[in-house]
C-alpha cells in the first residue's frame, strides 16, 4: 500500500509563521524568547531524538509549531485559550493518524440532516448512493450520526465507513453502524471536524438538510470557489423530488441564481463548482468521471500543477489552451515532468501553467473538458 494519498494539499504553506506581527503586541522581554539560537538549537535537538528525520523541510515546520506553543505563556495566554489550542492539535493529530491508515481508497464525504427518518426518500437515495461508491471503491465519511450521516454508513457497511462526530448536549452517542469502531473520530470542535470532512475527501455530496448541511455546503463551495481547497466535485442529490415543497436542491438553486448570481454576488462559472445529480447513480457517475482523467492539483509557486491518469497528445494541449487561455497568466498549458520541490506521484504525468489565481469555476470546467479526453 503506498502512502501517498489521493488527496494533496492545493497550496501548501511554505512555512507556518505569519508575515508579519506587526500588529501583535511586543513579546515579554523577561523570559528568553523562543526563537532564541540556543532554544532553537534544543528544539531541533528534541526533534532528532524523537525522530531522526531527514526531511529538512517537515523538522523546519515541527519547529516552528513547537516555537510557537512555547511563546503561549509568556503571550499571557489564558486557561481557556491553552485549553482550546491544545485540544485542538490533539483531536487534528488523532484523526489524521486515523485516515493516514487508509490512505489509497478514494474518500466521499456525505451531508445531510439527522432528522431524516429511514423510510423517507432522501434517506433511501443515500443507502443507494453510498453503496455505489463502495462498489467503485470508495468510502464514505459522515459525521456519524442519524439519518442521512447513517443511510451513509449502510450503503457501505462499517469496513468501508468513517465516522466524524461531534459531541453535542443532545446528540451524544454515534449511530449503531459506525459504533465502536476505530475509524470513528469524535470531536469537541467544529471547525476541527469541518476540517477532517473537507481535507480527506475526493468528493462532497449533500443531501437535503438544516442550517449545520447548508453551512458545510457553502463552506466546500466557498473554500474552492477561492482556491483554498483542491477542486473536487460538489453534487446535490434529492430523494424526494415530487413532495408538495418539490426538489429541495431546485430551490436552493434558485436561490442562488435569483439572489446570488442576479446581484453579482457570484460570478457566471461559480455554477460550475456544483453539480445537480438525477439520482443516486448520475451521482456517483458524475464523481468516478471527475477522475476519470485527472488525479489531482497543487501549486508550485504560482505554477498550476494537474497531475493526470495518462498523458494528452499536443491536439488535445492545444484545445485546452485556445478555451482556458484566460486562465493562463504568463506562457501557456503544457505537458511536462514533475518540478523539483513535488515529492508524491511522480509516475504521474502532469499539465502546468501559471494560474491567475482566480476563476476557479473556470479551472473546474478545465479538469471537465480534461476529462472529456477520456475515450480519445
Amino acid at each position: 500500500m503506498t502512502n501517498e494519498p489521493n488527496r494533496v494539499e492545493l497550496d501548501p504553506p511554505t512555512t507556518t509563521q505569519p508575515k508579519t506581527e506587526a500588529a501583535a503586541p511586543p513579546e515579554s522581554m523577561s523570559v528568553r524568547r523562543a526563537d532564541d539560537g540556543e532554544i532553537q538549537d534544543r528544539i531541533m535537538e528534541l526533534i532528532d531524538m524523537v525522530t531522526h528525520t531527514t526531511d529538512e523541510f517537515d523538522a523546519k515546520l515541527v519547529r516552528e509549531l513547537m516555537t510557537a506553543a512555547l511563546k503561549l505563556i509568556p503571550d499571557g495566554r489564558g486557561t481557556g485559550e491553552l485549553k482550546l489550542m491544545t485540544a485542538a492539535m490533539k483531536e487534528l493529530r488523532y484523526a489524521y493518524r486515523v485516515f493516514g491508515q487508509y490512505p489509497e481508497p478514494h474518500k466521499v464525504t456525505i451531508f445531510g440532516s439527522a432528522r431524516t427518518p429511514e423510510d423517507h426518500p432522501d434517506y433511501a437515495a443515500a443507502v443507494e448512493f453510498s453503496k455505489l461508491m463502495a462498489q467503485a471503491g470508495w468510502m464514505s465519511i459522515t459525521g456519524a450520526g442519524d439519518g442521512i450521516m447513517k443511510a451513509g454508513h449502510e450503503g457501505p457497511g462499517r469496513e468501508s465507513s468513517f465516522g466524524v462526530a461531534i459531541r453535542l448536549p443532545f446528540e451524544t452517542t454515534a449511530n449503531d453502524i459506525i459504533t465502536g469502531d476505530e475509524k470513528l473520530i469524535n470531536f469537541r470542535y467544529f471547525f476541527t471536524r469541518k476540517l477532517m470532512f473537507l481535507s480527506q475527501a475526493e468528493a462532497v455530496v449533500c443531501f437535503p438538510g438544516g442550517f449545520g448541511t447548508l453551512d458545510e455546503c457553502f463552506e466546500a463551495l466557498t473554500l474552492i470557489q477561492t482556491g483554498k481547497a483542491s477542486i473536487v466535485p460538489v453534487v446535490y442529490v434529492d430523494g424526494d423530488t415530487t413532495g408538495d415543497h418539490g426538489s429541495y436542491w431546485d430551490g436552493w438553486i434558485h436561490y442562488v441564481q435569483t439572489q446570488l448570481a442576479a446581484r453579482g454576488w457570484i460570478s457566471p462559472e461559480d455554477h460550475n463548482l456544483y453539480y445537480h445529480a438525477k439520482d443516486p447513480q448520475d451521482a456517483a457517475d458524475h464523481i468516478t468521471r471527475f477522475y476519470s482523467v485527472y488525479h489531482s492539483s497543487r501549486y508550485v509557486r504560482d505554477d498550476l500543477v494537474i497531475r493526470l491518469k495518462k498523458p494528452l497528445n499536443d491536439e488535445q494541449v492545444q484545445i485546452l489552451n485556445d478555451e482556458f487561455g484566460s486562465l493562463v497568466k504568463k506562457g501557456s498549458i503544457q505537458m511536462r515532468e514533475p518540478y523539483p520541490q513535488e515529492k508524491d506521484h511522480l509516475d504521474l504525468p502532469r499539465l502546468a501553467f501559471t494560474h491567475t489565481r482566480y476563476h476557479y469555476g473556470l479551472v473546474r470546467a478545465l479538469i471537465d473538458r480534461i476529462n472529456s479526453f477520456a475515450d480519445a
